[in-house]
């Protein structure tokens, strides 16, 4: 079981990270007073900007799998796509909330927002999957709501909107709650307290799979079912608690935090890993290893792509101090 889960646990961590990275620029701009409108055209554009590159990524792949790669492949949901389409949604529902809730409680409303978005998204997706499908859509289209893709049923190797941006606004949610003037006040206390609650949302998970009636017509643990996705965000509020107390008062303190080194490059690390596990350049036979060469060939393409943040951050703006070493002709007077 666990290794299932941490081979499906990529994307909602890269999700989760999204909705929570949004947070923070939702209430700095906030803070600097700046109008709801103006909020929603800067993070709804930035999620318009993920999406396109995510769809120039598609094509780059097809590209360098041309001949073999079929035309479909251009329609594919990869994560990026979901990223952006996530963020663009949160932009929406942070909009509405900013423009239309009391003045006084807007970040509570923020909050509850979140809240329902992701409870919504969760409690819906065992149904688009299945009895409630839109298969009237064209299926480039309704890819995007249970990634069907060409192929009559959904995929569970793609990233719809159901169920992966419940991530996304599950993020959301502890953003805005860890900016609180309270969580700011307790940090400690209320990283612990996240930390609990994760583990709380994984027993609760267990507990309501184990039930001998369940409320859907189809029920898919592993894919589709609100209980997986609860054990899944109770896992990312353990993780982000423990990244705090890593960086609080672990070797993140040191000088030199590899995760850290990874986030400021992380747009890049995707995009090159991708090639490296999964494209034609494989370090790796595909379904061929054994635990022990896996196990191998993970920690070499982490040390590999923690190689290749660490240079891309150091060459970040390098270009613009090339340029100022060139000597300029002087001016007439």
């Amino acid at each position: 079981m666990y290794s299932q889960l941490g081979g499906t646990f990529p994307a909602p961590l890269f999700l989760f990270l999204a909705g929570v990275s949004f947070a923070l620029v939702t209430q700095k701009l906030r803070q600097k007073n700046v109008e709801p409108g103006k909020i929603a055209r800067s993070t709804i554009g930035r999620g318009a900007e993920i999406f396109g590159l995510g769809l120039l990524f598609r094509l780059q792949e097809y590209l360098v799998a041309w001949g073999w790669a079929p035309p479909s492949d251009l329609f594919r949901v990869d994560i990026l796509n979901t990223i952006g389409l996530s963020m663009m949604l949160m932009g929406v529902l942070c909009w509405l909330v900013l423009s239309f809730w009391p003045r006084g409680s807007r970040t509570a409303g923020l909050v509850s927002g979140a809240t329902m978005a992701a409870l919504a998204i969760s409690l819906l997706t065992p149904l688009l999957w299945t009895t409630w499908r839109p298969d009237w859509l064209p299926w480039p289209i309704e890819s995007y709501i249970n990634g069907v893709h060409n192929l009559g049923a959904p995929q569970p190797w793609l990233f719809p909107i159901f169920p992966w941006s419940g991530f996304a606004f599950a993020g959301l949610f502890c953003g805005f709650i860890l900016q609180t003037e309270r969580a700011r006040r307790q940090e400690s206390l209320t990283f612990f307290l996240a930390a609990m609650a994760g583990l709380i949302l994984i027993a609760l998970s267990r507990y309501l799979d184990h039930q001998p009636r369940q409320i859907y017509a189809v029920y898919d643990y592993w894919h589709t079912s609100p209980n997986f996705f609860l054990v899944r965000v109770g896992m990312l509020m353990v993780i982000l608690s423990a990244c705090y107390a890593w960086c609080r008062w672990g070797a993140g303190e040191w000088g030199f935090s590899p995760l850290i080194q990874l986030g400021q490059a992380s747009l890049v690390v995707y995009w090159v890993h991708l090639e490296f596990v999964y494209g034609r350049v494989s370090i790796l036979g595909k379904h061929t290893q054994s635990i022990k060469t896996a196990s191998v060939g993970l920690f070499t393409i982490f040390l590999a792509m923690l190689a290749l943040a660490y240079v891309r951050t150091r060459l970040k703006g390098g270009g613009a101090r090339t340029l100022s070493w060139i000597p300029r002709p002087a001016r007439a007077n």
